[in-house]
C-alpha cells in the first residue's frame, strides 16, 4: 500500500484530505507542522509528501531544504493558496515534484497524487 503524508496547518484540510486518501488505500499519515514533517519522514519513509507552503513555524520551501540538506529525496508535491513565483522557483530548486493550489479541486489532486504514486 503506497504512504502519503499530508502537511498542512489547518486541521480540516489534513483530516479532509486523508479520508479522501484513505478511501483509495492509501496509507495516510498527517503532520501539522514542518518539523512533525520530517520527523515522520525520517521515521516511515512515505511515498509522496502534499506539503503546504505557509505554515507558522517552518515553511514548506524550509522543510524542502532540510531535506535535501540531509540528501532524502523524498517525492513532495507543493501546495499552496498564493500563486508567488519566487516561492516556485526556490521549490523546484529543490526538485519538488509539482504543485496544487488551494481551495483543493479533488479530481486534479487525485490525478497528480495517483499518478506521482504509480511512479
Amino acid at each position: 500500500m503506497p504512504k502519503l503524508l499530508i502537511v498542512d496547518d489547518e486541521a480540516d484540510v489534513r483530516e479532509f484530505a486523508k479520508r479522501f486518501f484513505a478511501k483509495r488505500s492509501i496509507d495516510v499519515t498527517t503532520a501539522a507542522g514542518g518539523r512533525e514533517a520530517l520527523e515522520i519522514i525520517g521515521r516511515e519513509k512515505p511515498d509522496l509528501v502534499l506539503l503546504d507552503v505557509r505554515m507558522e513555524g517552518m515553511t514548506g520551501v524550509e522543510v524542502l531544504r532540510e531535506l535535501r540538506g540531509k540528501q532524502d529525496e523524498t517525492r513532495v508535491i507543493m501546495v499552496s493558496g498564493v500563486n508567488d513565483e519566487e516561492i516556485v522557483n526556490a521549490a523546484k530548486g529543490f526538485g519538488v515534484r509539482g504543485f496544487v493550489h488551494k481551495p483543493l479541486v479533488l479530481e486534479e489532486l487525485e490525478k497528480i497524487v495517483l499518478a506521482e504514486l504509480k511512479k
